[in-house]
């Protein structure tokens, strides 16, 4: 197809024609490290408060239920805007979608940072949790829609890999920012040392807001939107930046999808659009995108939708159970040696967080001082580090079918038993290593089963809807797990 277009430059190309014509080079380069930041923010709102907890408990007075209540706000808020934000970038546009999303989250987070008592913090959270949803799912399909088959495989690589890193510079950050003695007044308002890390959180999400607006449209959206004439643009500006070759040097000169050519009804017409106009276009574009979810609901998808849901829910709420009190879990158990405890087991630490209300104040003291050594992260960073480490092995063997046709059935058995055997760990040691090997199994899962949404939705045509329902099982999941 890709010779033909070059032959016959009338003849009007597909997407993955014209994809194909751009090549791979610094256009490809600047979106991936764009994509970074995004993805590194979603990893920062959902882990956050994980290393934040040890520390903001003592002033906080934080129990055991108000720890999983502001776990829980963080998905409560991925819940409630997942669809309608699934809606909005298949309507809108994904591009509006990630700086819109990048800086109001960013906004919220800083907001988060200046809270004064657990209220104000899990309001908060929630909002970042309802916005940062938006371009975390987004991000994943505009990747997608800039590389051709060649190269789409790889993007959950990419993304895998992004998320381990953002998942090993957290602790790393707390490493370095939540022993520091950090306490000063601004007016009746007092700053403290996790509320200095939760501000330091929101850069990525202002960072990918930022740098996305250097970034067109996807393509493949606006030619789902019958908009053809910016697909085009958007074809020439990758292949001028990827080819170093003028715009009008791009042999692709008409596009063809099944979407009937809107461009002139989409484009400007000279004059401002009427009220009624505006109100027409906003509910066709409502019908539009629920046409484009009713195919979900029969067949031949619906039977693979409904696997793929359930198996990715249940995967994440297993992984999340212990992903998300795993800082706590270390945090207590350093202090639990340090103050030479015999049983430092995950149920003996358990128990020794449901009773700290009934401490005195001098042990109270004593439990949180504990908290700010920085011993207590560096099992964090060994568990993020063993993550990376994952990846990077795991995922260049998915090229082989054999792998990438049963790497979920032999992850997932194994995993069975490495979370039952923490049941029967009694060392700090023990639990870092069996948590790390279980967390990084389950996220090779997540990162593939996402992988396999993404890749069937695009053989559908109707990928970010779907990409959308999976990852609300993903925070279902995750809120459950809280």
């Amino acid at each position: 197809m890709a010779d033909r277009a070059k032959d016959n430059p009338d003849e009007a190309a597909d997407f993955e024609t014209a994809i194909a014509e751009c090549g791979f080079g610094f256009f490809n380069l600047f979106i991936l490290c764009s994509a970074v930041p995004c993805l590194m923010a979603m990893v920062f709102s959902a882990s956050a408060l994980s290393y934040v907890m040890p520390s903001a408990e003592c002033d906080l007075d934080l129990s055991i239920v108000d720890k999983g209540m502001l776990h829980a706000v963080t998905y409560a808020g991925m819940i409630i805007s997942a669809v309608p934000w699934g809606f909005i970038a298949d309507t809108i546009g994904r591009r509006p979608v990630l700086i819109a999303g990048g800086w109001l989250d960013g906004f919220f987070v800083l907001c988060a940072s200046l809270s004064q008592d657990t209220a104000q913090l899990m309001a908060f959270k929630f909002f970042d949790g309802f916005i940062i949803c938006g371009p975390f799912a987004v991000v994943v399909s505009y990747l997608a829609e800039f590389h051709g088959k060649k190269h789409r495989p790889y993007i959950m690589l990419f993304v895998g890999l992004c998320v381990s890193i953002g998942s090993m510079i957290l602790p790393l950050l707390a490493y370095v920012l939540l022993p520091v003695h950090i306490l000063f007044k601004v007016s009746s308002m007092k700053f403290r040392t996790w509320q200095v890390f939760l501000a330091v959180s929101s850069v990525p999400s202002l960072l990918s807001g930022l740098l996305h607006i250097f970034l067109p449209e996807s393509p493949k959206f606006l030619m789902s939107q019958g908009n053809y004439k910016k697909a085009l643009d958007s074809f020439q500006r990758i292949y001028k930046m990827n080819k170093r070759k003028s715009r009008e040097s791009y042999p692709v000169k008409r596009l063809t999808d099944p979407t009937p050519d809107r461009s002139d009804d989409l484009d400007s017409t000279g004059r401002p659009s009427t009220l009624k106009e505006r109100f027409s276009r906003a509910k066709s574009k409502f019908l539009e995108g629920f046409k484009q979810l009713k195919p979900m609901f029969s067949n031949p998808y619906l039977a693979i939708s409904l696997q793929v849901y359930c198996l990715h829910f249940c995967q994440i709420m297993c992984v999340n159970s212990v992903r998300l009190w795993l800082p706590q879990i270390f945090a207590t158990m350093n202090a639990m040696d340090s103050l030479g405890a015999n049983d430092t087991s995950v149920c003996s630490v358990l128990d020794h967080n449901a009773n700290t209300k009934s401490m005195d104040e001098e042990e109270k003291m004593v439990e949180c001082a504990l908290h700010h050594d920085p011993d207590s992260y560096l099992d964090n960073i060994t568990v993020a580090g063993i993550g990376l480490v994952g990846f990077l092995i795991i995922f260049p063997f998915m090229r082989f079918q054999v792998v990438a046709n049963h790497i979920l059935k032999v992850f997932l058995f194994i995993c069975i038993f490495l979370v039952g055997s923490l049941y029967f760990v009694k060392t700090s040691l023990g639990t870092m290593i069996v948590s790390a090997v279980y967390l990084t199994m389950m996220g090779i899962c997540a990162t593939t089963i996402i992988g396999m949404s993404v890749d069937n939705g695009f053989a559908a045509d109707h990928d970010l809807w779907k990409t959308w329902i999976c990852k609300w099982q993903y925070v279902a999941a995750d809120f459950y797990a809280t």
